[in-house]
């Protein structure tokens, strides 16, 4: 592996090339995307579900697709291939939908660790719930402009809540 040691100095590049400082918000906030991302991805990694897997994965490539956005300034946000959407986050209520059919929600308050897949899911979605934050915080200084990409992060917390109840009741419903 080459070491470029750009980042040495305590800055780091954008997509397209500017440079910013690592606490920047922008990789401040694709930064935590990249942790839920890891954390889903020891899940998916335990799960012996194949849909669990699935699921994971498409969240995966979603939150890559997102980082893609959340790391390039506005004039380079036309060179992207694919942005998150509408339909992503209409997926998810979907997702949403479907799994509901089979979970059967508490009305109390769930601790996590009933087993061990459905709480690194959970951990996964408490760093989603603060990429959230994170990117309301881009929005309000007017450095992300697109409305789907809070709006995904906030579906997605809530499908992760229900795709880690699925995996807790898996075989006992």
């Amino acid at each position: 592996m080459k070491f470029s040691k750009k980042g040495d100095g305590g800055e780091t590049s954008l997509l397209g090339g500017q440079r910013v400082p690592k606490y920047d918000p922008r990789p401040e906030a694709y930064g935590v995307l990249d942790e839920a991302s890891s954390a889903l991805g020891v899940a998916r990694a335990m799960t012996d579900d194949r849909r669990i897997g699935e699921i994971i994965l498409g969240v995966q490539k979603d939150l890559l697709t997102m980082g893609a956005e959340l790391s390039s300034l506005p004039g380079d946000i036309p060179k992207l291939g694919v942005r998150i959407g509408a339909a992503d986050a209409q997926r998810l209520e979907d997702l949403i939908d479907e799994l509901q059919q089979v979970v059967k929600l508490k009305k109390e308050f769930i601790y996590p660790g009933d087993k061990v897949v459905a709480a690194q899911i959970d951990v996964g979605r408490t760093i989603v719930r603060r990429a959230e934050r994170k990117v309301a915080l881009l929005k309000r200084e007017g450095l992300v402009d697109n409305p789907h990409i809070h709006e995904y992060l906030n579906r997605l917390a809530d499908m992760l809540f229900v795709l880690a109840r699925y995996d807790e009741q898996r075989g006992k419903v």
